[in-house]
């Protein structure tokens, strides 16, 4: 649905927050619910017109060395050797293009992109890049589309991109808070939201990403082609503790949340998605008072969210001791957001 139409744009910022993927990753792309939280780490993305066809992207901060790309039409053309900025140029290049197709509407535009997290993390950097895009160029085109419609391309471009995608990231960085996730029949999805807010004692630890979250998500479907019956329990089981962690979210029963958090781990790993670097993390925690402690996102690298009240110094500590970096955030703020629209000149 279109809300509205502005013809006189001339260029916009917008942003959109990362994200932890509380329970329920993996199964969530089988038709099992799963939660998630907007963070308070964000990506800006600042869309200007130009006066050609061209689109050149900027991406000076995304935690790797800066990247240049301009294209036109179907030619690409990128400045850069480093392989995480290009996995994020794709995103953004992919989202111009959806939008251009949903709109019916080209125009040449300068993109700038800024970072507030690492590529690759599991933190829902490409989907904040997505969606911010989305928002910000469709603005630049004159139109206001509204959440569902930014979920709806964001996820489009995503599927594109990695070929199979949940809506899970670009939902929760679209609309924020804590939300529950389900695929239907059908390609569409039901969103709940659980919280608008959420302050859980949580310490994020992260290493550097091994794998992709397209290979991994195909690394869990052959699994899932050459074991059906097993698979398909493990991502049922996966399903039934996202029920209860709803229930002990919004009891805030801590306790019960961190025993979740272990056993959905335990799935995790049979499925194949954790490596050692992400295990020493987790076990880390845990051996600091961490009530429970698992991956978020893909794996393969990236994040662990270990549920540490009372305990966070020593959690963070323990994470970095085990060969981690930790990121000190909020959980549940507000999703996609425009900071500032500056108009053409009548």
């Amino acid at each position: 649905m279109l809300l509205g139409l502005y013809l006189s744009v001339k260029k916009v910022t917008a942003s959109a927050p990362g994200k932890v993927t509380l329970f329920g990753e993996h199964a969530v792309v089988y038709g099992e619910p799963a939660l998630v939280a907007s963070i308070g780490r964000r990506v800006y993305v600042t869309v200007e017109l130009r006066s050609d066809n061209n689109v050149r992207i900027v991406a000076s901060d995304l935690q790797v060395p800066g990247v240049t790309v301009t294209f036109s039409g179907d030619e690409l053309v990128v400045e850069t050797d480093y392989g995480k900025a290009l996995s994020a140029i794709s995103y953004l290049k992919t989202a111009i293009e959806v939008v251009s197709k949903y709109l019916n509407m080209f125009r040449g535009v300068n993109i700038f992109v800024r970072s507030e997290m690492p590529v690759g993390a599991g933190l829902g950097t490409s989907a904040a890049v997505t969606v911010a895009t989305v928002l910000a160029y469709s603005r630049v085109l004159g139109y206001e589309l509204d959440r569902k419609e930014i979920a709806r391309l964001s996820w489009e471009v995503e599927k594109t991109v990695q070929g199979l995608a949940s809506p899970m990231d670009t939902s929760i960085t679209t609309f924020g808070g804590v939300l529950k996730i389900k695929l239907l029949d059908g390609g569409n999805y039901e969103i709940k939201e659980i919280l608008k807010s959420c302050d859980l004692p949580i310490v994020i630890g992260y290493v550097e990403r091994e794998a992709k979250t397209k290979d991994l998500v195909l690394k869990v479907k052959n699994l899932r082609d050459r074991y059906p019956d097993i698979v398909e329990n493990i991502m049922r089981t996966i399903g039934l503790i996202v029920i209860e962690a709803e229930k002990a979210l919004i009891d805030n029963d801590l306790n019960l949340l961190g025993e979740l958090m272990n056993i959905n781990q335990g799935l995790l790993d049979s499925l194949g998605v954790c490596n050692k670097r992400l295990s020493d993390l987790i076990y880390a925690a845990r051996a600091a008072g961490a009530l429970g402690s698992k991956i978020t996102g893909a794996g393969g690298g990236g994040c662990v969210i270990a549920l540490a009240p009372g305990n966070q110094e020593r959690v963070e500590v323990a994470m970095k001791l085990s060969g981690g970096l930790t990121l000190k955030t909020s959980l549940g703020g507000p999703g996609a957001t425009v900071h500032g629209v500056e108009s053409i000149p009548s």
